[in-house]
């Protein structure tokens, strides 16, 4: 498949452009500034200079390809607009473009569910977790509200507590709901995820939880 890639150069985005090379896909890396993607990359991906935040330069990387993956994210917890601003502006390209399959990435602990045991329900995410990341999460939530409402056939994909210790395999998937016991994830096993559901029609406009 022709994919395009956003946040392409961060922990999760990079894994998506990795792996997906190894599964042969064609990669557009959209990237704010080309020398922060690894060198050995440049060759095997198209890579492309853009603000993500303005529609009218990230439309003509958009154009043609089959699937849109958004690994975007704030640096730090601070007040941040990165989530809503940047969905809104890939979006718009979508839209402009006619493509219509969006992959984004979200995060299990803004949302305490059934999933959940009681303690992380009740007590650990909306007492400590949200607490800790609430601006982050208050803007991830407005990004998610713009996904929702728009006609794409998008899927957002929920990680939790994100490490880097690699592809495990293993990881556990549930839908519309959190991963009962699923403590962390790591961003490798994100990114196969979000590569496998690419082509499965079933995880359009649902939210797909993963731990590892």
């Amino acid at each position: 498949m022709r994919l395009v890639v956003f946040g392409a150069t961060g922990g999760i985005g990079l894994e998506v452009v990795r792996q997906g090379l190894d599964l042969r896909h064609e990669i557009t890396a959209v990237v704010r500034s080309a020398s922060r993607l690894p060198a050995e990359l440049h060759a095997r991906v198209d890579v492309v200079e853009a603000d993500v935040m303005d529609p009218d330069a990230i439309t003509p990387a958009v154009k043609g390809r089959d699937a849109v993956i958004t690994a975007i994210g704030p640096r730090g917890r601070g007040p941040t607009t990165v989530h809503s601003a940047s969905i809104a502006s890939i979006i718009e390209a979508m839209r402009r473009t006619g493509v219509r399959r969006l992959l984004t990435v979200g995060a299990s602990g803004m949302v305490a569910d059934a999933g959940d045991g009681l303690l992380t329900r009740y007590v650990l995410k909306p007492l400590v977790v949200q607490r800790v990341f609430g601006q982050s999460y208050a803007d991830l939530a407005a990004s998610e509200e713009l996904v929702r409402a728009s006609d794409l056939d998008w899927t957002i994909v929920r990680p939790s507590r994100l490490t880097n210790a690699g592809r495990t395999n293993r990881y556990r998937t549930a839908r519309d709901l959190n991963v009962r016991g699923g403590m962390s994830t790591t961003r490798a096993d994100v990114a196969d995820c979000m590569l496998g559901l690419i082509g499965d029609p079933t995880s359009a406009r649902h939210v797909i939880s993963v731990a590892s």
